[in-house]
């Protein structure tokens, strides 16, 4: 909760002066059964007209200045809660943009959207029905308590004894609700999972029909939710008979004493009605108790959930003593004894890794699925940190490195290509800001791209679908390689950028990519890519077993000669086909 304090924290003018006004309100709704009481002993039993006016112009004015002082009150109170949630939905967005590789593994992308939107709002909820209504409640409570001593001790007995045990009884609900809707968190959490995961492979679900099997299991996640959702509201909906059940018992009871009390003269007819009168009030705002268990369990639970956003260790921290020198990279990059094993997982994935890679070299790495390439990769822009060993750019450990200055002179077109919806000039944009329209037209060549946008109504203002819907896989990648291009970086890192790419267009790609000033490594699985290159990285279960040019490991590399032939063999294959 220190969370949700802290932010709420900055607008305490705010959220004082929406406490003054709801104070201003509960005083006048406390008063006023005092001031029906004068009427009534004063007025209506003395037949005193004047005191019945007077004393019904001072009601009127007071539920005026309610009225008033409710209105603002609302004013400030949506200004203290919809802030707060503005701050929050920064603070958690800017704190899972900070998250290293390893924090997404224990946040999975549904449960993050729905801490960001689902849990902040209920916050915000909280907040605002908080200061304009919900505090009403207990304090009204306890103010009709005190007012009804004041009245009449006697007959105010009842009370004393029965709330109490009501208030023991809702914090039990409270706590036990407070659980509950932790778990329907989570069950939200598996429904937006399900949902997700089919707005994203839906036309994989269309084409392997998959629709009556993921209708079921998105039917199963629904009614996890509903039947969760139900078993806490059951809860919740005893709250209100069990009030209405007590304080109608204490109504009958104040009555029945003060009736008695009316006839021997220890109590007026005033103070019994002002007493009931108090009695009524209390009961409305104990039946405002099941709204208001339930929202602050749900925000009980929705504050712990963002808590645990805010309070996850990254493991990937700027250098306390960075070397501030690494700002412009020759591009040498060395791997020295590198081991690595994914966060929360026993396997190693790269075992005693050791080579050097040139500065302005191209170098190629090959090995088969799950041999380690992609995770060599994440390492050298340090998305994960090495558990031993260290990786190296021009003699410096990159871990001693500022993240910033160390990643933005890194070209890097990740396996699954991602582009952004929004024009392309915006997605090219996310390699140089400050590109001009003749550097992202060189960019677009030299990706082999340009002809294809140049054909579009638009040109670069054309607009890319989610995910680059409306583009093909080989259009995808070659414009996430001018996105890469165009960063004018030290280090290009491609992993398996150009599987969609025929072989001409290939060539063309990797010869216009020798112009720009970079080291450049690629993971493929084409051997048209690798005889190309300067120098080639063989990678078998985490551990490279092979390095040098495409010759060299022809002669000397058992695995690499098996390689080569077999696509060789599949090419002869085609050809004679053809």
């Amino acid at each position: 909760m220190r969370h949700i304090f802290s932010a709420l924290n900055r607008y305490r003018f705010a959220v004082i002066i929406a406490l003054l006004l709801t104070l201003t309100e509960l005083a006048v709704e406390l008063v006023q059964p005092l001031i029906m009481a004068r009427i009534i002993d004063q007025g209506v039993v003395q037949q005193d007209m004047e005191t019945v006016l007077f004393w019904g112009g001072v009601m009127l004015i007071l539920s005026f200045a309610a009225f008033g002082a409710g209105i603002v009150n609302s004013f400030y109170a949506a200004h203290a809660s919809q802030n707060t949630a503005y701050d929050l939905r920064n603070g958690l967005f800017a704190k899972v943009q900070s998250f290293s590789f390893a924090n997404f593994s224990q946040f999975p992308t549904s449960s993050l959207m729905t801490r960001i939107t689902n849990d902040v709002n209920q916050i915000q909820n909280t907040i605002f029905m908080s200061l304009r209504i919900m505090l009403r409640a207990p304090l009204l409570v306890a103010g009709s308590v005190i007012m009804a001593i004041v009245v009449n001790a006697q007959l105010a007995l009842i009370l004393v004894l029965t709330i109490p045990l009501l208030v023991v009884f809702l914090v039990y609900l409270m706590r036990k609700a407070g659980a509950l809707f932790k778990q329907v968190q989570s069950r939200v959490d598996r429904v937006n999972n399900v949902v997700q995961e089919n707005l994203t492979a839906i036309r994989m679900i269309k084409a392997f029909t998959r629709r009556s099997y993921e209708t079921e299991r998105f039917d199963g996640a629904a009614d996890e939710l509903r039947v969760k959702m139900m078993r806490t509201f059951r809860l919740i909906e005893t709250t209100m008979p069990v009030i209405l059940l007590v304080m109608n018992f204490s109504i009958i009871v104040v009555l029945w004493f003060g009736t008695t009390g009316v006839n021997t003269g220890g109590a007026t007819i005033g103070e019994v009605v002002a007493i009931i009168n108090y009695i009524t009030r209390m009961s409305g705002a104990l039946t405002v108790f099941s709204m208001i268990i339930m929202i602050f369990s749900r925000a009980r639970a929705s504050a712990e959930r963002i808590g645990e956003v805010f309070e996850a260790d990254v493991d990937l921290k700027e250098p306390g003593d960075p070397d501030d020198d690494a700002l412009l990279f020759n591009g040498e990059i060395v791997f020295d004894n590198v081991h690595f094993r994914y966060p929360g997982t026993r396997q190693s994935v790269l075992n005693r890794l050791s080579f050097t890679v040139q500065s302005r070299e191209q170098t190629a790495v090959l090995g088969a699925t799950g041999a380690g390439k992609t995770s060599l990769f994440q390492l050298i822009p340090r998305l994960y940190d090495t558990d031993g060993g260290t990786v190296r750019i021009d003699g410096k450990d990159v871990s001693r490195m500022p993240l910033k200055s160390l990643r933005r002179q890194i070209g890097y077109v990740p396996q699954e290509t991602m582009l952004f919806s929004g024009t392309i000039e915006e997605n090219l944009r996310w390699g140089n800001e400050e590109a001009d329209e003749n550097e992202m037209i060189q960019a677009l060549k030299d990706a082999q791209i340009y002809d294809t946008i140049a054909s579009l109504k638009h040109g670069l203002q054309s607009t890319v679908g989610q995910r680059g819907v409306n583009l093909s896989g080989g259009q995808k990648q070659r414009l996430a390689i001018a996105r890469a291009l165009l960063r004018r970086p030290s280090i290009l890192l491609l992993d398996d950028s150009t599987s969609a790419l025929d072989a001409k267009t290939e060539q063309s790609l990797l010869q216009a990519i020798r112009k720009y000033s970079c080291t450049t490594i690629m993971i493929t699985q084409k051997m048209s890519t690798t005889v190309r290159a300067d120098n080639i990285l063989l990678l078998d279960e985490g551990e490279l077993v092979g390095k040098g040019s495409h010759s060299q490991l022809l002669r000397e590399s058992d695995l690499y000669r098996e390689i080569y032939a077999s696509q060789h063999a599949v090419s002869e294959e085609e050809g004679a086909h053809e």
